[in-house]
């Protein structure tokens, strides 16, 4: 029997909490929903965590038993401790998977893989989004057609300030006329990443069937692969050479001292 993939589904749990509104569309929080839908994979184990949480839920044993990490976060970017960050991003640099949805874009974790502001131009009228397979073969888009629509969501366009993705999965068009690339895949060391745009937290979008199928696509997509890359960065001596060779000049360390850093 093929071992399940280890989901941990991370969310700020704020809207919910504070406007009502909210609350009535998520009344269990979005992250169990969108958990929701990824347990309707038989081949997920699927876990949750929240910002209000020790450690936010994120411990260094719980990383280490996650294979793919969801992000949704908007209020509270800047309340996210720094030493989580630089936990997660450990993690995804060895090889776990990395989901960042919506407005994660904005998320510590998120501008800090991708080394850039990671802003957009964006409008909350409630229009029409539609969302268009950039490449069928992708298994990021498996079982969406052509495109497929969300009756309100909130626009996020043009310029994205993200480095150029690997693969573009997605492009939306939006009623007022923008335009957003809205599914990018990237890889980070021995992680993948990959950025889906739907969701905002007043719109019931995390119900919605191809949404769901698209984020099951992209957490099984995001899967780790081959073994664990450990950044040790060690001296390797000169008689543990490959081939034979003779120290020559000066050098600035001790045998067995670490390096500059």
């Amino acid at each position: 029997m093929m071992k399940k993939l280890r989901v941990t589904v991370w969310g700020e749990n704020v809207h919910e909490k504070k406007h009502p509104q909210v609350a009535l569309i998520y009344p269990d929080g979005m992250h169990e929903t969108i958990a929701h839908g990824l347990r309707e994979s038989d081949a997920l184990e699927v876990r949750t965590a929240t910002l209000d949480q020790p450690e936010h839920g994120l411990s260094q044993k719980a990383l280490e038993q996650t294979d793919v990490l969801t992000w949704w976060g908007h209020a509270a970017h800047g309340d996210v401790e720094d030493k989580i960050v630089d936990r997660v991003q450990k993690r995804v640099l060895e090889g776990m998977g990395l989901v960042v949805l919506h407005s994660g874009h904005y998320s510590k974790i998120f501008k800090r893989l991708l080394g850039t502001t990671c802003s957009l131009c964006w409008r909350e009228a409630g229009e029409k989004e539609r969302l268009w397979v950039c490449n069928p073969g992708h298994p990021i888009a498996q079982g969406i057609d052509r495109y497929f629509e969300i009756p309100h969501e909130e626009m996020y366009g043009e310029p994205f300030a993200i480095p150029t993705p690997d693969e573009t999965i997605f492009v939306s068009w939006f009623a007022g006329g923008e335009v957003f690339r809205s599914g990018c895949t990237w890889k980070r060391g021995n992680g993948k990443i990959f950025y889906f745009r739907p969701g905002h937290e007043t719109y019931p979008t995390y119900h919605q069937k191809e949404v769901r199928q698209v984020i099951r696509n992209g957490v099984l997509w995001a899967r780790p692969e081959g073994s664990l890359w450990i950044d040790s960065c060690p001296n390797t001596p000169y008689d543990k050479a490959a081939e034979k060779i003779a120290p020559q000049g000066e050098t600035l360390h001790k045998a067995g001292e670490a390096g500059l850093r």
